[in-house]
């Protein structure tokens, strides 16, 4: 690191430091803590001092993909301004955020909120480097560990039998594991039900009225990304993208329900 990135309130952090997900000792609110495999630092807060990063090594803070040349050697820095931490991508490849959220060096700064947040940088084909953004909070650390206590399990929605069975099918592609999954088509989705259920009389209308009933039910209950309005346009498969995620991520319907159509 060179003379001039020698800043005050600077303290290095070694390449063997254990992973920032597992938090911070930090008891002074604002600290940030920045670090990738080869390394990073701990910086105390203070307004408009910045932090580095890049493959350059001589010129950075923090060492990201030294060596790979699809990252920026300045690929980005942390800034301390109005009392927050801001993240601002300087390089050539987009920072990926947590919440599917890109950020890109036309973008406006993002505000790092107190904790934890991983930043990946994919580079080379195959190749993702992460960046690990740690900014302390009251007390610095993330809760005690409670190995004994029981675990917090999100609920599944609850849904209908013939729910279920029309979500199950549009689907398929992501219970299935398929590498690029995409909802099936209302037409595709009836067809599919009407192998399973030939006396039911499933069409493209009663599948969409079925699936959209279910997106509404669970917008109105706290879902984001179930709308339009939130959305936007184009919307194409967006919505029903949205809804699958959600309702595997609430393990509401697993790839075991494959058993339905007769997989």
């Amino acid at each position: 690191m060179s003379d001039i990135l020698q800043l005050e309130g600077l303290e290095p952090l070694p390449p063997q430091h254990a992973s920032l997900a597992f938090g911070v000792t930090e008891t002074t609110p604002g600290t940030i803590y920045v670090l990738s495999v080869s390394g990073g630092i701990r910086f105390r807060p203070k307004e408009d001092r910045t932090v580095l990063f890049g493959r350059n090594r001589p010129e950075v803070h923090v060492c990201v993909g030294e060596d790979d040349r699809r990252v920026s050697r300045s690929q980005g820095q942390v800034t301390r301004h109005g009392g927050h931490w801001w993240l601002h991508n300087t390089g050539h490849l987009p920072l990926q955020l947590p919440g599917m959220r890109m950020l890109f060096s036309e973008d406006e700064p993002f505000p790092l909120d107190a904790g934890y947040t991983p930043v990946f940088i994919s580079g080379a084909p195959r190749r993702r480097h992460l960046m690990e953004l740690y900014v302390a909070g009251d007390d610095g650390r993330l809760p005690r560990p409670e190995p004994e206590a029981a675990t917090l399990k999100d609920r599944p929605w609850r849904l209908g039998e013939s729910e279920r069975l029309a979500l199950v099918a549009l689907a398929e592609r992501y219970l299935l594991h398929e590498a690029y999954p995409q909802p099936l088509a209302w037409r595709q989705a009836a067809d599919r039900l009407c192998e399973v259920q030939p006396d039911v009389g499933w069409t493209h209308r009663k599948v969409e009225h079925t699936v959209v009933a279910v997106r509404r039910r669970m917008s109105k209950a706290g879902v984001p990304g179930l709308t339009r309005e939130e959305v936007g346009e184009p919307v194409g498969n967006t919505l029903n993208h949205n809804l699958i995620v959600e309702l595997l991520h609430s393990r509401t319907i697993v790839p075991p329900d494959l058993g339905l159509l007769g997989d």
